[in-house]
């Protein structure tokens, strides 16, 4: 048989449309929980109608934080017999109430369950997700469940704040940890990147760029957290900053010292540096003070020698010639005549 090119290609065109179809159709058919035997849960219509898959498939709810929301949950009952239904929330805080917590619906009948949202005043502005869960059957036979989606959004102004607190390093060698806290002080929901930066005397030794931190902060919520910090320096003292942002302009860092050197090294090194130092200056002044104490002897400061140089300079001022009995008579004899009681 001869080969066709339009038919082939024909051929690869519907299988192709084939396996695309099979695809779509496991992806509209999601593994999903069963779906409960003979009865159903969903929001409640207006006006009356019967609700159905395109009428309401989840709740949407909207209101400032200090406002309280309402709504109602349908269950509907086609089997012949009755249903009891417990019923409970899932949202954020425990903020959704319901009317009854159990519910008997009688058979070929639909019940309508009121329950309220209420929106704490420090609710967080954006959205918020929950649900209403509902199990039950007939006495002790099969049981069914089934959750029908609240979204709940909070309207307000949006802050993003946060703040870096109690950073420190422990350990050293082969790893060191450093630890901080994060604390959300705004009213939204923050997922925070952190950036490591220390610098130590002679330069960088360790740089981290921003990171998503496995984590999400509430408000008003403070987390512990660690950051590992292998082969730190061995010897060193190092000025450690802590950076953290999030989306919405949220902003906050810490500092903290590490110093690597052991206090016994640094207390003898201190030791040597003192007495490096301080014995030139103990040698040098013993010297000053010996050298003090053997001037003053021969600088005349002793009586002694003051005395003898005062017999010296008499003895050059007595006169020109030899020192006899007779120049001293005569001497005598002058300061006589000079005296008080003389006469010229």
């Amino acid at each position: 048989m001869p080969f066709r090119p339009r038919t082939a290609a024909r051929g690869a065109v519907l299988a192709t449309a084939a396996v695309l179809l099979c695809s779509a159709a496991s992806w509209a058919r999601p593994d999903a929980a069963p779906a409960p035997p003979g009865w159903s849960a969903a929001p409640a219509p207006g006006a009356g109608a019967e609700p159905g898959p395109r009428d309401r498939p989840y709740f949407y709810l909207e209101g400032a934080p200090g406002t309280v929301l309402s709504d109602r949950l349908s269950l509907g009952n086609p089997t012949g017999h009755a249903v009891t239904v417990r019923l409970r929330g899932s949202t954020p805080g425990g903020w959704l109430s319901l009317a009854s917590a159990r519910v008997t619906v009688p058979p070929h009948t639909r019940a309508s369950v009121p329950f309220t949202v209420t929106v704490p005043r420090d609710a967080a502005p954006g959205a918020h997700a929950g649900s209403l869960v509902a199990t039950g059957g007939r006495g002790s036979g099969a049981q069914g469940r089934d959750a029908v989606p609240v979204h709940l959004r909070v309207t307000g102004r949006p802050l993003s704040a946060l703040t870096v607190e109690k950073v420190s390093v422990r350990g050293r060698g082969e790893a060191a940890l450093i630890r901080y806290t994060l604390v959300n002080r705004g009213n939204t929901v923050l997922a925070p990147r952190l950036a490591v930066r220390a610098d130590g005397l002679f330069g960088p030794v360790l740089r981290r760029a921003p990171r998503a931190l496995p984590t999400t902060l509430r408000p008003g919520q403070g987390v512990d957290l660690t950051e590992r910090w292998p082969d730190p320096p061995r010897l060193d003292a190092v000025d450690l900053r802590l950076t953290v942002t999030a989306d919405g302009g949220a902003h906050g860092s810490a500092t903290a010292t590490y110093t690597t050197a052991p206090w016994g090294a640094v207390a003898g090194a201190a030791f040597l540096l003192a007495a490096g130092v301080g014995g030139p200056v103990v040698v040098l002044r013993r010297r000053r003070r010996a050298r003090g104490a053997g001037e003053v002897p021969g600088a005349g400061g002793a009586p002694g020698a003051r005395g003898a140089e005062g017999a010296g300079s008499a003895a050059g001022e007595a006169g020109d010639g030899p020192p006899s009995g007779g120049d001293r008579t005569d001497t005598a004899g002058q300061l006589a005549a000079t005296g008080p009681g003389a006469r010229s």
